[in-house]
């Protein structure tokens, strides 16, 4: 097996149909180096998962992806979805995330009941119409695996939900814009095991109409869940492969030492 090498990497190319890729990406926060050459793509509907020690780059990467790094990174090189460049200053920033849904480490409902988390950006953009409003309301809690938990309560405040749910509450949130991607960064890391297990169970299923990208400490996750991983170390994605591959027949010894526990 190869040793590490900062200036190596063993990074597949993806066969199958593209939801997005990235050239060259660099992140600066002022004068620390964040991010080197991140250059990937990611299939559609399947789920990636990002890997690597705390610190190494994965959130920072991610967060690339639907432009949450303005203003308080700079980001250099090509983020390419549908042919578009969305890292150019010419992209409008709020129809990328239309696009390309997040949802964060720890659950972040509005102040609000159940019913107003989902439809609130819907009416914000442009749909009005009541029947509209509740189809996808039910559509999207069914997504992320709620609407039998909260559908006779649906004026309840959000806030009152345990913190899986909140956390289903925000994938709901975000599926109910109808993005293509959606990027997740340790949705479950501070969630019980069953709350954890459902957020696994609703991905896989999600995966089957959305491309999904998750940032992931939990190793034993990212080997369940997820088709491909990229590890991350340093600020450089290292190895990316298939999933099985990475975390059974690993090409670079940092990959094995990682995914075997023997740093990080």
């Amino acid at each position: 097996m190869k040793e590490y090498d900062l200036n190596d990497n063993y990074i597949i190319d993806i066969t199958e149909k593209k939801a997005l890729s990235t050239k060259d990406v660099q992140v600066h926060y002022g004068n620390n180096h964040a991010l080197f050459n991140a250059s990937m793509a990611f299939p559609r509907y399947k789920i990636t998962a990002l890997i690597g020690a705390s610190g190494c780059g994965k959130s920072t990467y991610l967060r690339c992806l639907n432009r949450m790094n303005d203003k308080i990174a700079t980001v250099d090189g090509q983020i390419f979805y549908r042919d578009l460049d969305i890292n150019s200053p010419k992209i409008n920033v709020y129809e990328v995330r239309q696009h390309i849904g997040m949802v964060f480490q720890r659950p972040n409902p509005f102040a609000k009941s159940i019913k107003d988390n989902i439809t609130f950006a819907l009416k914000n953009s442009g749909i009005t119409k009541k029947a509209d409003l509740e189809e996808r309301l039910e559509q999207s809690l069914k997504g992320a695996a709620l609407w039998d938990e909260v559908k006779d309560d649906l004026n309840k405040s959000a806030l009152a939900l345990s913190g899986g749910q909140q956390q289903r509450l925000c994938i709901a949130r975000s599926i109910a814009m109808r993005p293509d991607i959606l990027l997740l960064d340790e949705p479950a890391s501070a969630l019980d095991p069953i709350s954890t297990s459902k957020i696994e169970e609703t991905l896989h299923v999600l995966s089957k109409d959305y491309t999904i990208i998750i940032v992931t400490h939990n190793l034993q996750q990212a080997s369940r869940i997820s088709d491909y991983t990229a590890f991350l170390h340093l600020g450089h994605i290292i190895e990316y492969n298939k999933t099985a591959k990475i975390f059974t027949h690993p090409k670079i010894r940092a990959t094995e030492d990682y995914v075997s526990g023997n740093f990080g």
